[in-house]
């Protein structure tokens, strides 16, 4: 384990800690330093920005209503982001989302690299429109372990506690989430199809 994961777990155990004992400093700490992630991944996952929003908080909520109950060898990221992942399962499981609506949707957030010109912001927006199609043609399965392991940084291990499947069977998935994103994204693109009218005129026949 490298330096930097001994420093993450030291802190961690010390807000599960503080949190087991009702700190209300600890618990700021832990909302501040997990809700844009945990928000992220949601908005990632549903494709709802209202909706990750809803269930974000609902998350610190039980977060609040458990504290007293971690168990003090709690991984408290793997914690968050098991609540927060079973609590989007209940909720497809309440109402079936509408699939075409997330089309229209934008997933990603707005860490935009500093543009110089029009050009590159306009293709800078392309590429994140395409990302988030793309992204959401995988199966959710399979979008979960990738957005859990690649974007949020989650060991194998501690995704496959999340996802309730062993570790290989986590790499798999990612494995797999690859391939369905690259093949999404290497898909061409329909051609446009012209909708100008034809102002040419009819040659005459001649009489």
């Amino acid at each position: 384990m490298s330096g930097a994961e001994d420093d993450l777990e030291a802190t961690e155990r010390a807000l599960v800690d503080a949190l087991r004992r009702g700190d209300r400093v600890a618990f700021d700490a832990v909302y501040d330093r997990f809700r844009a992630r945990l928000f992220t991944f949601l908005a990632r996952l549903s494709g709802d920005r209202a909706l990750a929003e809803d269930l974000t908080q609902e998350t610190f909520v039980r977060l609040a209503r458990k504290a007293s109950e971690l168990s003090p060898d709690t991984r408290l990221r793997a914690w968050l982001y098991a609540v927060a992942r079973n609590l989007h399962h209940d909720h497809r499981r309440r109402r079936l989302l509408d699939l075409d609506r997330l089309q229209s949707l934008a997933l990603w957030p707005e860490h935009r690299a500093p543009t110089t010109s029009p050009l590159d912001l306009t293709e800078a927006d392309e590429t994140r429109r395409r990302l988030e199609h793309a992204l959401l043609r995988v199966p959710e399965p399979m979008r979960e372990a990738l957005l859990l392991v690649v974007v949020e940084g989650l060991s194998h291990e501690e995704a496959a506690t999340i996802l309730a499947l062993r570790p290989d069977a986590v790499r798999q998935r990612v494995s797999r989430a690859r391939a369905l994103l690259r093949e999404a994204l290497d898909a061409p693109k329909p051609r446009a199809v012209s909708t100008l009218p034809n102002t040419s005129k009819p040659s005459r026949t001649p009489s």
